[in-house]
């Protein structure tokens, strides 16, 4: 995850989907106008990762509308999920597979 912060975050409207917005500054609101609606960015008291601005709305009037609710919900699922471990690995080798594959054959 990435350490960047912002200064701005909110809720916007796109595509009939509620999705949460961060942002350095309301400078944002131009750019979301274009193809966003019923767009909603709150100055932050300070600058926040992802994971902690969307906490933050969480204690915000913004989590008083359901349908602002369930997408500040999905986004703290998304960046503050517990347990989440992303693995990288390397792929068997093709010696790996055979070996495996004939020692699983039955006699």
């Amino acid at each position: 995850m990435t350490d960047k912060t912002f200064n701005v975050g909110g809720v916007s409207k796109t595509k009939g989907q509620y999705k949460v917005r961060f942002a350095g500054d309301m400078t944002r609101v131009k750019i979301l106008a274009k193809t966003d609606t019923d767009i909603n960015l709150v100055e932050l008291p300070r600058a926040m990762t992802k994971g902690e601005l969307v906490v933050h709305l969480k204690t915000t009037d913004l989590y008083q509308n359901p349908e602002y609710a369930a997408a500040i919900d999905a986004a703290d699922a998304k960046y503050n999920a517990a347990g989440t471990v992303k693995v990288k690995g390397t792929a068997p080798s093709m010696d790996a597979i055979k070996a495996r594959a004939k020692t699983a054959q039955p006699a």
